[in-house]
């Protein structure tokens, strides 16, 4: 699995890490029981602090997708899918929420909004 940091993106470099390891999951990328990287690896491969790639490691599992064995490494939790995409709608609920407040307060009417997200969501 490939994970991708974009520095100038507006999520923390450990929520990028977290969302894309919550999506190889849910797209069955990363199956229940499937060893993951070593939190130094991890952080050598991506190029960041080990620290931030722990913080990820931290909250998958506080979340329950994975979990640690002592001497081993960590390690993905057999999960409920549905779960987790409810989960991940809400986040991106909360999120184009707060992108629409700045529509609004920008002057960008509702169907300039639409029209714009219906090309950005094409175009990627």
């Amino acid at each position: 699995m490939k994970i991708v940091i974009l520095p100038q993106g507006t999520l923390a470099i450990y929520e990028q890490i977290v969302n894309q390891l919550k999506n190889a999951v849910l797209t069955g990328e990363l199956k229940a029981g499937e060893a993951l990287p070593s939190i130094r690896s991890l952080a050598a491969d991506l190029g960041v602090s080990v620290i931030t790639t722990k913080r990820a490691y931290e909250e998958l599992e506080k979340e329950g997708l994975i979990r640690s064995v002592a001497g081993k490494g960590f390690y993905v939790c057999e999960y409920n899918t549905d779960y987790l995409k409810e989960k991940q709608l809400m986040m991106l609920e909360k999120r184009l929420g707060e992108v629409i407040e700045e529509a609004k307060q920008a002057g960008v009417s509702c169907e300039d909004f639409v029209d714009m997200a219906q090309t950005l969501y094409k175009e990627n």
